[in-house]
């Protein structure tokens, strides 16, 4: 054996490694900055959400295509946030994982289906569930009116709130010419995180069908009865009976609600507002139905087929009006502009006499909803045929104007998210968990070398030196694959270079303990070095392979903080062999042919090196006779 050959390949492999950590792409700024690893939001500071793509009909993992899709919009809106090194990336076959590093932020809005309508309101009543009577007229929440420019404007809803504009996540994104700038307006009202099915709910169908027949069968065959028999928003004095029958759709749950028909949402009282606001996300999706909705929390409206949608907005931006309030203007494609022109004539004009009283405006025009996901951002009253581009106005800041045009220029998403888990960390807590995870593994390899050099005394520093370079190299390849492929070092990740410690000396223990074997059956230790080698090499390779395997099965079927664990486990696991192939044996070889490995104070090999001597002075009659 030439163990030089070994080492010089181990060298070679250094100065590759250390000439990407310096010189590979994405290598910038002085020497010290090069050497910086990526690290995670959990030693920075910074918000970690992790979404889930649902389906409320099968249950079914979403396409990779439609997933990678999912993924590039969010991308784009957290990216329209104007943040640095912001990472979203898949995990499995059904979560997304956004990362923002360096801040604390509210990052559920981002992963919101942003599908975008605009539908004609066709009835109200009330929806705070204690109506009495049939139904009075709600107060209408804005106008759209020709301006003399020959553009179009809108007056919001003046009870507005800021903080309910930034909720929403819009529309779709489409292509075509920008059209001449017009407005309708919009102002936004209080809107809910799409919600997952209630806790309290049936285990869920596998299909809308079966899911309306397990409601009918909680609500009873009496209350299912007088529902379906409504035309109208019941009346509960003209029919005090009516209250008693329809009381159980009161204890529906949001996505029990989400599979009744239009019709039953909105004539049956007891359904109220508070239940339609929190119906799974994409529950009124359909552009081709009729859809129940909600306005400020209290008024229910019927609202038409979708005849403008979000690929009919080309373009949105977040601009400041001439009252110096911040609104978000919309551009219409081309075909776009026409459905718009359209929509808006329909409306003034209340062709058909489609929209009843309950529905009109002040000055008894029909409204137009502009709906985001489940809720109604504004229904402004249209008192013109509006030829030209819109705006969505309110009380909006800055910021939050900002984000309701990015999520309406990025498009629609084509899964349905649920948000499971939101971390915030603060620099101060990243640096603190910095400090703690390297401390830990320095006191781990600490105690390790202070082991190795007290029980195999020359032998520890072949323990030491290859920890040394076992260490280098996880350091150099975790510089270069947060580089290349993004992998960011967290505190879990620490946690799984501290465990592969104690793997490795595992390893040399397996290999001295054999070494001593050797030369306790007789042999001299020079040829006792590469008999042990092949004798440990395989325990050592199959102790390291269950480790390996166990990193890439926990890697696999783990999302988060655990799979950084898997990934930095089995990523020092494979160095670690690196370092034992060429580095430890080579060394060992090297050794065994100096005079120091052959004494036994100073090899470590003390209790076999006498034993080997004992057993060899009987076999030699002329020492006896001497």
């Amino acid at each position: 054996m030439r163990p030089g050959r070994q080492l010089a390949v181990l060298g070679f492999i250094f100065v590759v490694l250390y000439l990407l950590v310096f010189f590979s792409g994405g290598a910038s700024g002085g020497w010290k900055d090069r050497l910086e690893p990526r690290l995670g939001l959990d030693l920075i500071g910074g918000t970690r959400l992790t979404l889930e793509a649902t389906n409320s009909i099968d249950g079914k993992p979403p396409t990779s295509e439609n997933l990678e899709e999912a993924r590039r919009i969010i991308e784009n809106r957290v990216n329209a946030y104007g943040v640095a090194e912001a990472e979203v990336v898949t995990e499995g076959d059904r979560n997304i994982v956004v990362s923002l590093p360096g801040q604390n932020r509210e990052l559920n809005d981002v992963g919101s289906a942003a599908e975008l309508r605009f539908r004609k309101v066709l009835k109200a009543t009330d929806g705070s569930g204690a109506v009495t009577a049939p139904a009075a007229t709600p107060a209408p929440s804005g106008s759209a009116s020709p301006a003399p420019s020959g553009s179009a404007s809108a007056s919001p809803k003046a009870s507005a709130s800021a903080k309910a504009t930034a909720s929403p996540s819009a529309g779709g994104q489409g292509g075509g010419a920008p059209a001449p700038s017009a407005s309708p307006s919009a102002s936004a009202s209080p809107s809910a995180p799409a919600a997952s099915p209630s806790a309290s709910a049936a285990p869920v169908p596998q299909s809308v069908e079966e899911q309306r027949k397990a409601v009918e069968k909680k609500v009873g065959a009496t209350a299912w009865a007088a529902a379906s028999a409504l035309q109208a928003p019941a009346d509960f004095t003209a029919d005090p009976s009516l209250a008693e029958k329809l009381k159980p759709f009161g204890t529906l749950s949001p996505a029990e609600v989400a599979v009744l028909s239009p019709q039953m949402q909105f004539n049956v009282p007891t359904i109220t507002c508070a239940q339609l606001d929190k119906r799974p996300a994409a529950s009124i999706k359909d552009e081709k139905q009729q859809a129940v909705a909600c306005e400020s929390g209290a008024a229910k409206y019927l609202l038409d087929v979708a005849k403008v949608v979000g690929t009919d907005v080309d373009d949105a931006d977040a601009v400041l009006d001439q009252t110096s309030q911040w609104v978000v203007s919309l551009n219409f494609t081309g075909s776009g502009q026409d459905k718009w022109t359209a929509l808006t004539r329909e409306a003034f004009n209340n062709e058909g006499g489609a929209c009843d009283q309950t529905a009109l405006g002040q000055d008894g025009k029909c409204r137009v909803a502009v709906v985001l996901d489940n809720e109604i951002v504004s229904s402004p009253e249209i008192q013109g045929v509006l030829t030209g581009d819109s705006q969505i106005t309110g009380s909006f800041n800055q910021k939050d104007a900002a984000e309701l045009a990015g999520n309406l220029r990025y498009g629609a998403l084509p899964v349905t998210f649920v948000p499971q888990e939101q971390q915030n960390v603060t620099a101060t807590l990243g640096e603190s968990h910095l400090r703690a995870g390297l401390l830990a593994a320095g006191i781990g390899m600490l105690l390790v070398i202070i082991y190795s050099f007290f029980y195999y005394r020359l032998l520890g520093s072949v323990i030491f030196l290859s920890l040394v370079l076992s260490a280098l190299l996880v350091f150099g390849a975790l510089v270069v694959l947060g580089r290349q492929i993004g992998f960011t070092l967290t505190l879990a990740g620490i946690a799984g270079m501290i465990v592969s410690l104690g793997v490795a000396a595992d390893s040399f223990v397996i290999y001295f303990e054999r070494l001593k074997d050797e030369i306790r059956e007789g042999r001299s230790p020079r040829s006792a070095v590469p008999r042990a080698w092949i004798r440990a090499r395989r325990t050592i390779i199959s102790a390291n392979a269950i480790t390996l395997m166990s990193a890439v099965v926990l890697y696999i079927v783990s999302v988060g903080a655990v799979k950084g664990f898997a990934f930095a486990l089995g990523l020092a696991t494979i160095l670690d062999l690196v370092v034992v192939f060429l580095f430890r044996h080579p060394i060992m070889t090297m050794f065994a042919r100096t005079r120091a490995f052959l004494s036994p104070r100073v090899s470590g090999l003390g209790r076999a090196l006498p034993a080997r001597t004992e057993q060899a002075n009987p076999r030699n009659p002329r020492v006896k006779e001497a």
